[in-house]
């Protein structure tokens, strides 16, 4: 029995084996084979809208946390829409109606935040 188990897994195995092997080849070759030199480009502000390598204890302005809230709600709204579209057949009305309400309730969230200027990025 330990055997055939060993056996069926055994592809899956090598499988990891190679990938492991493979991601650490190419990270190394990476690290070792770039020039690891950062331009004024590389080091400027990209998407935090202040300079990089500053004071860990700068402010961040109170939008940065509503957009993540927001995105952390929608995702969670995604995580919850896939398995119940994956077996919307099994689930049957109650199921649908259930789901509906939330969708509902999802979408007025998003238009009570669009309708007071939480999602207006000044």
């Amino acid at each position: 029995m330990p055997t055939l188990l060993f056996s069926e897994y055994f592809p899956i195995l090598i499988f990891l084996a190679v990938a492991v092997a493979l991601s650490c080849v190419i990270i190394g070759a990476s690290f070792f084979l770039v020039k690891q030199v950062g331009d004024t480009e590389k080091l400027s502000a990209y998407e935090c809208g202040f300079d990089a390598f500053e004071d860990a204890r700068n402010q961040f302005d109170v939008r940065f946390y509503l957009v993540a809230i927001l995105f952390v709600v929608f995702d969670i709204e995604a995580t919850f829409l896939f398995p119940w579209a994956t077996s919307i057949s099994q689930v049957g009305p109650i199921g649908f109606w259930t789901m509906f309400d939330f969708l509902f309730e999802i979408l007025v969230g998003f238009i009570y935040a669009w309708k007071i200027g939480a999602l207006d990025w000044e």
